[in-house]
């Protein structure tokens, strides 16, 4: 009988959260770049960083911590507006990697392209890009915090508990198939012009979020 009620409770939000992560973003396209360029020693805390994050979010909404923010619109504001401007600083530099693409930018496989004296600075700045992108972006806590926390507590009692599980289960599972999937797409971006083109998408993904956050109330 206890199965029978936390099974499909953790389940539904385990699909709940797939279908709001499982879509071109901002944070899809860095996670997805990183595991294209970057070796296991890089992709791991990115993975790591990404998968906390919604843990600690979708937990906090779990708590009610959603109602708190909507009775405070005035923070989601300034997360907003600073996102807004992050996305599109980013959305510059994706666009003058597309039309000048760089030496660094080609695929090496294995850990040996990371053993050089900046490695510990490009995890550095790569965990932090990834920290930017999860945490100035007003519609994380909007899909984490007010929506998954409100489906969640419209389950009975402690099953709410279930389908954060199921939720955060859900979204470890995307970003580790995001970002060490992603070498199997290696062969296909050991060309310039493939780069190219994924550098153009991100670059106009990164603008529309930018705008759309900008413009958008």
């Amino acid at each position: 009988m206890l199965l029978t009620s936390l099974l499909p409770t953790a389940l539904l939000g385990f699909g709940t959260s797939l279908a709001l992560i499982v879509a071109i973003g901002a944070q899809n396209a860095f996670v997805l770049r990183v595991g294209l360029t970057r070796t296991a020693r890089v992709v791991l805390p990115v993975v790591i960083v990404c998968a906390v994050s919604d843990a600690v979010l979708i937990s906090a909404g779990v708590a009610g911590i959603g109602a708190l923010i909507t009775a405070h619109p005035g923070v989601v504001v300034v997360v907003r507006f600073v996102g807004a401007a992050f996305l599109l600083v980013y959305a510059v530099l994706a666009a003058v990697r597309a039309v000048r693409p760089v030496g660094a930018l080609v695929v090496a496989d294995g850990d040996a392209a990371a053993a050089t004296t900046t490695a510990p600075v490009r995890v550095t700045t790569t965990v932090l890009a990834a920290l930017a992108f999860t945490w100035l972006n007003p519609h994380t806590y909007l899909d984490t915090i007010v929506f998954l926390g409100s489906v969640a507590n419209q389950q009975p009692g402690e099953l709410r508990w279930w389908f954060a599980v199921g939720a955060v289960l859900g979204s470890l599972v995307w970003f580790t198939a995001l970002g060490f999937g992603s070498r199997l797409l290696r062969p296909v971006f050991a060309r310039p012009g493939a780069w190219r083109v994924l550098d153009a998408i991100i670059a106009v993904v990164m603008t529309v979020l930018g705008l759309r956050l900008l413009l958008v109330p």
